[in-house]
């Protein structure tokens, strides 16, 4: 059986950019991850419209912006949406289309090649909980705690 390392609530934060996300960190490899994500993402009865090579991306133009810091080993954003939560948050407030697409992350950091974290952020009170308990389910399948 796998090792699950602790699931913990972080704070980012550097000015305006700060947000709350709900992290997991496992002993699974980032391909294992991102195979159970992509999988949760389907059983859930969503599809993936698009997948973010944030890391490839960062490595890439890392020399080009004068940067030497590495700071993904690998890192992917899945978006998607579902048609049935969405519908129901914005029928409480149409302005929670700025929330859509929804995203969970998958990296693996240089300092801890042997932990993968998956994650998303947090959203507001209210409506917007509806999301984030989709979220949080969709993650914790990826990874083996549902």
């Amino acid at each position: 059986m796998r090792k699950y390392l602790l699931a913990a609530t972080l704070v980012i934060g550097t000015g305006a950019a700060a947000q709350d996300m709900i992290t997991y960190d496992t002993d699974q490899s980032f391909d294992d991850v991102v195979f159970g994500l992509e999988n949760a993402i389907l059983d859930a009865g969503l599809v993936v419209d698009h997948i973010s090579h944030t890391g490839e991306m960062l490595e890439r133009t890392r020399a080009d912006v004068g940067s030497d810091v590495v700071l993904f080993e690998q890192a992917d954003i899945y978006s998607f949406c579902s048609a049935q939560i969405s519908r129901q948050v914005m029928e409480a407030d149409p302005m929670n289309v700025v929330f859509c697409p929804y995203d969970i992350f998958v990296i693996v950091r240089p300092e801890k090649p042997d932990v993968t974290t998956i994650g998303f952020r947090t959203y507001p009170e209210g409506a917007m909980q509806a999301v984030q308990e989709m979220l949080d389910g969709i993650a914790r399948a990826a990874i083996g705690l549902e």
